[in-house]
């Protein structure tokens, strides 16, 4: 092996000595850069190989060239490439191709010898990695995809392209992603045909062999495409996004309209179709004016637009009235409500709007759980309290399970100010598991304690504990604890400690808190702190090194303080706390022993 590794080193030898006589690198630095390479050939050499040490080697590489081409710039020196560059270069891909074979599988290695060879190496060397690649990750529609892209955009080779697509398709002939990107690339092909022509003609020259059909030109391969994809795949989305593609080349105005009638005609029964026929009509202008328009009239050329879209969106609820039908609806009106616009009758049209077709849809039970949601704060948003609450009404009794939807229908009463909030939170725990309730209970709590009823809010407290259990309760403990400090001091706060204190699970913020409440008395007791503190321990004191120090400088610092504890506490620690959280305890231990 040592032989192998001394014969690379050698190898190096020409682009070394290039290197330091154009006065890129020092001999010191050449010293140092033979040093290191050496490690790395050792290291990928040896028996065992690990894919850790080829990726180090080839990454010390790149961070080389990158220097030597920083420094070619600060001195302006752009000679002798083939003999510097050139050879790491070939280095590195005998490097990437050891390691590709040895980790064929690994999609993310042969991607990074990809961009290797992009940045540095011929168009020819790509192609050849591609092609290895696809041959052992055939299976990936979106390899075949990022390859044939290179070759059309790159190496400006639409045959190349078009030969990947092909064989892809013949491995994936379902896949719509694959169709999609063939679809464009036959376009783009198609357009930079046109564009030759035009420059032929400009220039009044004989095309000669690149005089091509005009069917070619108008894009008719395209069109094969098309035909032949939506006979494998079916579906309304796959064909609005072939007319999305087609929509952005001018000269496929013929091919649009075919898949735009197509689409029609095929999935009439799809509200994809009519929300894509529908939103068409933003794009349609009106007949153009002699005169500039004022803001007013763009105003109301806006709401026309949004009133012949609105149009369409009611024929399609007569004829597929389903809920994804409305739902495509619904969530048009509120999508052109939240534009921003400075005219006022565009925004009132707007609400109106977005009104009238909720309602609509409520009627025939059609909306989704999320969509009234969004009604309701849509009226709270504009003070229309009593339609909110029939509104909430309505959606508690269809999503009777659905937390949000009580959650939203007390928002309503409490903002409208109801006199029985009470008895609607009790409602609500009775349709509602005990487990999804802590939003609730910790609203009940907020409002009851808004409204200064102390008695109240500290029974709503503890039903809550008694029906909350489990990790969510967790949240509600350090809230209780909270309030009982906030209304009651800290006497009230340790009566809460001390009925929770056996009531697991516990955050460790619950007993930080306590500490915290502790430190505040005038009187601070070291007593009630050890309390706290090992209460703490013996929940979290097998993963929290933290929790072990801050006991420990207590121990130090407090005037009560038993410094001959501290011994005692950090044998304790290194008994309980395991394997990082150990190591972490012993480092800030020292820390603080060597006085920081």
């Amino acid at each position: 092996m040592a032989e192998i590794i001394q014969e690379r080193i050698e190898d190096r030898i020409p682009e070394l000595e290039q290197l330091e006589r154009i006065g890129l690198f020092s001999h010191a630095e050449i010293k140092a850069i033979i040093k290191k390479a050496s490690d790395l050939e050792y290291k990928i050499q040896r028996r065992a190989l690990f894919k850790e040490d080829f990726i180090n080697y080839v990454q010390y590489e790149i961070n080389l060239l990158e220097l030597i081409q920083r420094r070619r710039r600060r001195i302006k020196y752009s000679f002798k490439r083939d003999e510097i560059e050139h050879s790491i270069v070939q280095r590195v891909q005998g490097v990437f191709r050891r390691a590709s074979a040895k980790w064929k599988d690994d999609v993310q290695l042969w991607l990074s010898y990809v961009v290797f060879c992009k940045k540095w190496a011929t168009k020819a060397q790509l192609s050849k990695v591609f092609s290895a690649m696809l041959a052992i990750h055939s299976n990936k529609p979106a390899l075949w995809i990022m390859a044939a892209k290179w070759e059309m955009e790159d190496r400006l080779s639409s045959e190349s392209a078009r030969q990947l697509f092909l064989r892809a398709l013949r491995f994936h002939p379902e896949c719509s992603k694959l169709y999609q990107e063939y679809f464009r690339m036959e376009l783009m092909h198609a357009e930079k045909l046109r564009k030759e022509k035009q420059e032929f003609e400009k220039a009044d020259m004989d095309m000669g062999d690149f005089d091509h059909p005009e069917e070619i030109l108008k894009g008719e391969l395209a069109r094969i495409i098309y035909k032949n994809s939506i006979s494998k795949i079916k579906g309304a989305e796959f064909h609005v996004s072939l007319l999305s593609v087609a929509q952005l080349f001018d000269f496929a105005k013929d091919l649009q309209k075919e898949i735009y009638d197509d689409l029609q005609a095929l999935h009439t029964d799809d509200p994809l179709t009519w929300d894509y026929v529908a939103r068409q009509e933003l794009e349609v202008e009106s007949q153009p004016e002699a005169q500039p328009p004022t803001k007013q009239a763009k105003a109301v050329e806006v709401c026309r637009r949004e009133e012949r879209s609105c149009a369409v969106y009611e024929e399609a609820v007569k004829t597929l009235p389903t809920e994804p039908m409305w739902k495509c609806y619904v969530s048009f009106c509120l999508e052109r409500f939240s534009k921003k616009t400075s005219s006022e009758f565009l925004r009132r049209k707007r609400l109106e709007r977005t009104m009238i077709t909720f309602r609509k849809a409520n009627e025939l039970r059609l909306l989704s759980e999320f969509h009234y949601k969004q009604w309701i704060e849509l009226l709270l948003q504009h003070d229309f309290f009593t339609e909110a609450l029939k509104v909430a009404e309505t959606g508690t009794e269809l999503f009777k399970d659905s937390v949000t939807m009580w959650q939203k229908k007390l928002q309503v009463l409490l903002k409208s100010k109801s006199p029985d909030i009470d008895k609607r939170f009790e409602e609500a725990f009775v349709h509602l598991k005990p487990q999804v309730c802590l939003p609730l209970w910790i609203s009940w709590a907020e409002w009851s304690e808004a409204a200064e009823s102390q008695e109240d809010t500290e029974a709503i407290f503890k039903k809550a504990i008694l029906a909350v259990t489990g990790a969510s309760s967790v949240t509600l403990k350090d809230k209780y604890l909270d309030w009982a400090y906030r209304s009651g001091g800290y006497k009230k706060a340790r009566a809460v400690f001390k009925s929770l204190q056996e009531i697991r699970p516990f955050s460790d913020e619950f007993f930080r808190k306590m500490i915290q409440f502790e430190k505040k008395q005038e009187s601070c007791k070291m007593a009630n702190l050890r309390e706290y503190y090992e209460r703490a321990l013996r929940e979290f004191g097998s993963v929290d090194s933290d929790l072990w120090m801050d006991y420990i400088k207590e121990e130090l610092n407090h005037p009560l303080g038993r410094p001959a504890n501290c011994g005692q506490i950090y044998w304790r620690a290194m008994k309980m706390l395991q394997g990082q959280s150990a190591e972490l305890f012993v480092a800030k231990h020292a820390m603080h022993q060597a006085g920081h």
